[in-house]
């Protein structure tokens, strides 16, 4: 049986094209597109479970790799196979992780898995600035609860113009390499290294890529729309206690805010913190806390929270007693070890490395 392939083109503007298909490949998984721009393709399939995990967290595994074969090459050396992923590769999933993570919502808790595969090599493409854009479209297709497409973009600057996804040889010339990751709406993750710019050249690197994301966020509406877009499952979403929220709100939030206005060290703040948690939870029967003992302590951490952020918008400080215009004093020493290659110390407040 022949499939039935639906794609949709975007086009960069430049004679370069980027296509999103679907139809052909992996099609048990929820979700599934390849991505082509030029020689390059990129496989990404997504699957979540039905059944929710008892956590309090989104059990989210996002997968980015680039194996030899693409290239139509093997490892070579002692190791003839691909093992860990590489520095870059690990980079590209949190990047994709980042943007994606925040809009499922915060009470869905089934293990979700995003994997996006290289199929194809091409030297002039990079991969990476399509990852993103690959793992919302095979979402889309989905029937995730999943708030809105998304997708990622590299910019970068030759002879002052600026360039969305160049190529390796264009951003070896570039003063610029940033990656923007955004919603048609807004602007959700910004990462990147650059020459010195001013902040309106960065502010206009930021605008351009985003032009570009609307643009594939379109794209995977359109696709989405031509194949079918699924019903959003249903899901069991945590429990709420509005009365029990609000008790444990009253109880907890001037004391985190006094604690967090002292500016103490981070053990003994740490261990006030505790302290007000306990005598909380002290407050309940031991029935109470069978029943709803998760409950009282998600609570407190979202009241200790909003606290610490209060303080922080509203008085200008931080939980170290820092303003938010100053640094933690910093101190460095070289050549700590003797018998090593090269040995350093950093230590930035209480943070050491």
């Amino acid at each position: 049986m022949i499939p039935k392939v639906f794609k949709e083109i975007i086009d960069l503007g430049d004679g370069r094209t980027i296509s999103i298909e679907t139809g052909k490949l992996a099609k048990q998984a929820h979700g599934s597109v390849v991505v082509q721009s030029g020689k390059c393709m990129l496989l990404c399939t997504v699957v979540s479970n039905y059944e929710q995990k008892d956590l309090n967290f989104l059990p989210l595994t996002v997968d980015y790799r680039e194996k030899f074969a693409a290239a139509g090459r093997y490892p070579g050396g002692f190791f003839k196979r691909e093992a860990r992923p590489s520095d870059g590769e690990v980079l590209t999933m949190r990047l994709v992780d980042r943007v994606l993570r925040p809009l499922f919502p915060k009470d869905y808790h089934s293990e979700t898995q995003v994997m996006i595969q290289l199929m194809s090599h091409d030297e002039d493409v990079m991969p990476d600035a399509m990852a993103g854009l690959a793992a919302s479209a095979a979402i889309q297709l989905s029937d995730f609860p999943f708030e809105c497409a998304i997708s990622e973009a590299r910019v970068g600057r030759v002879n002052g113009e600026f360039v969305i996804n160049p190529s390796r040889a264009q951003l070896a010339e570039s003063d610029l390499d940033m990656m923007i990751g955004a919603s048609a709406d807004s602007v959700m993750m910004v990462e990147g290294e650059m020459d010195e710019i001013s902040e309106e050249e960065m502010a206009d690197a930021i605008k351009f890529a985003h032009e570009a994301i609307k643009v594939q966020c379109a794209a995977q509406i359109k696709l989405a729309e031509a194949f079918g877009k699924k019903e959003v499952r249903e899901y069991e979403g945590e429990r709420e206690e509005k009365d029990l929220e609000k008790k444990v709100h009253d109880m907890a939030y001037d004391k985190v805010y006094a604690i967090a206005k002292a500016g103490s060290a981070k053990h003994e703040r740490s261990a006030a913190f505790s302290e007000i948690k306990e005598s909380i939870k002290a407050t309940f029967s031991e029935e109470e806390l069978d029943d709803y003992g998760g409950l009282v302590s998600d609570y407190y951490r979202k009241a200790e929270k909003a606290a610490i952020r209060d303080l922080t918008l509203n008085e200008g400080l931080r939980l170290d007693g820092r303003k938010t215009d100053e640094i933690r004093p910093i101190w460095c020493e070289v050549d700590y070890l003797p018998s090593t290659h090269g040995s350093s110390i950093f230590t930035r407040g209480e943070t050491q490395a």
